[in-house]
């Protein structure tokens, strides 16, 4: 779009604004997409167009727009202490209320919570913990963290290297030493024609054959996504988990669980940890905490790693808006929320059955060689031919000719590379999921129409 053609708010974006994961020039080019308002599922642009918000933001807006009981929260919060910090041995309500309540909440045995500001500082958190645990343990060397190619784990320098993007890792000469990685669990992208089962137990092997490479008095421990959210809601086939515990315990390795994404009622349960059976020893939770309408991340600690720091002396780590009173309340009423209108439940009984049954059907659409989906997190793969599921060539841009389809019908469905992705509000309704449902197959066959011409 010329430039006499933008409004003047997209002038002055693209004036002084430097975009996160964006090609600043592209972008200057036809201008930012302005995004005025937000009420339950639904956001208005600029020009007044609504759209299904079909990501929940960025995997956060669980509670949907324009909650009142977080926005009473927050106003109430910001009258009474509007910040304090929890250095200098002290504490406010709200921090001290939410560790508590989220201890009621989290898996197994865990019961203490360190705040931060984000998922990328919890991961940063995360290295800090295990290498200063290891070394309170008399095992120094301890040092090395396994992850997985195509993992998310936030985009400072340690969570970008902790991740497994390489387009990531090519800007800024990443990942930082003592991180390695082991293959995705990726059946359809890196597994078709194996049996799902052997497969996964071959990429959890993986580790183990990792940690004896390195040396099993080396490795401190293993990060992952229950489902790799960014990387396109990989869903590791049933194997995978289970194995990936059992090499853990074996080799005494910390298990750290990113549940940054999948927290919250996501996948029908307070945290996807509980639908795999896994024993973390940490586990990182954001975004849905507050349902996004506050910065807010905490990492939960087990009680062997709890019990070292808590006997380990200073831990010389921490963050200026650690545990926020105005975030922390927002949470505390969004936690409230949730249970009240027994979410979590709503989505392992109702709308999250609901969503998946209708997501199947996009299976039959000619572009789509599979579909997958667990609670409010779905994803289906376009390929150019279904008989042997072949993908389209990397410059036919077929992910980026459909999200834009749905952005034009009134629907954001996010894409990567060539697989389309979804995680709507946990409020979302059947007549809603039905409208979903409906723009993602008009997107499919208009992207069918673009590419055949």
């Amino acid at each position: 779009m010329p430039k006499s053609h933008k409004s003047p708010l997209q002038q002055l974006d693209a004036a002084h604004h430097l975009h996160p994961f964006t090609d600043s020039q592209a972008l200057h080019q036809k201008g930012a997409r302005v995004i005025e308002r937000g009420e339950g599922v639904y956001l208005w642009d600029a020009d007044g167009q609504r759209i299904l918000d079909g990501m929940a933001g960025l995997w956060c807006v669980n509670l949907g727009y324009g909650r009142e009981e977080l926005i009473r929260a927050a106003d109430q919060q910001l009258r009474q202490l509007p910040y304090y910090n929890l250095f200098f041995q002290t504490t406010h309500p709200r921090a001290t209320e939410l560790a508590s309540t989220l201890a009621t909440l989290l898996p197994g045995d865990m019961e203490h919570v360190f705040f931060t500001g984000s998922g990328s500082e919890c991961n940063d958190t995360v290295i800090r913990m295990v290498r200063h645990y290891w070394a309170g343990q008399g095992q120094p060397g301890r040092k090395t963290i396994i992850s997985r190619h195509n993992a998310y784990h936030g985009s400072t320098l340690a969570g970008a290297s902790l991740g497994g993007m390489k387009p990531m890792h090519a800007q800024g000469g990443l990942p930082l030493p003592d991180i390695v990685h082991i293959d995705q669990p990726y059946h359809f992208g890196e597994g078709q024609g194996q049996d799902p089962h052997q497969f996964g137990l071959e990429r959890a092997r993986q580790l183990e054959q990792k940690i004896l490479d390195l040396g099993p008095d080396k490795v401190a421990a293993f990060i992952g996504e229950p489902i790799q959210g960014a990387g396109g809601v990989i869903i590791p086939p049933d194997s995978y988990w289970p194995e990936i515990q059992r090499i853990c315990n074996r080799y005494n390795i910390l298990l750290v669980v990113d549940e940054v994404i999948c927290g919250f009622g996501r996948t029908g349960h307070w945290f996807a940890s509980e639908h795999y059976g896994l024993e973390p020893d940490l586990l990182c939770m954001a975004k849905g905490i507050t349902s996004g309408y506050i910065p807010l991340g905490a990492v939960a600690v087990g009680p062997r790693l709890a019990q070292g720091l808590i006997s380990g002396g200073e831990f010389f780590h921490g963050f200026t808006y650690s545990g926020h009173p105005v975030a922390c309340a927002v949470a505390l009423a969004n936690i409230e929320v949730m249970q009240k209108e027994r979410l979590v439940e709503r989505v392992h009984d109702d709308i999250g059955p609901y969503l998946q049954q209708a997501w199947a059907s996009l299976g039959n659409h000619p572009l789509v060689g599979e579909t997958r989906g667990l609670g409010l997190l779905a994803a289906l793969e376009l390929v150019a031919d279904k008989s042997d599921n072949r993908r389209f060539p990397d410059d036919a841009g077929a992910g980026v000719i459909c999200r834009e389809h749905c952005f034009e019908l009134g629907l954001v469905m996010r894409a990567v590379g060539d697989t389309m992705i979804i995680s709507p509000p946990l409020v979302i309704s059947r007549d809603e999921v039905d409208e979903l449902i409906g723009k993602a197959r008009q997107a499919l066959d208009l992207t069918c129409q673009t590419l055949n011409n």
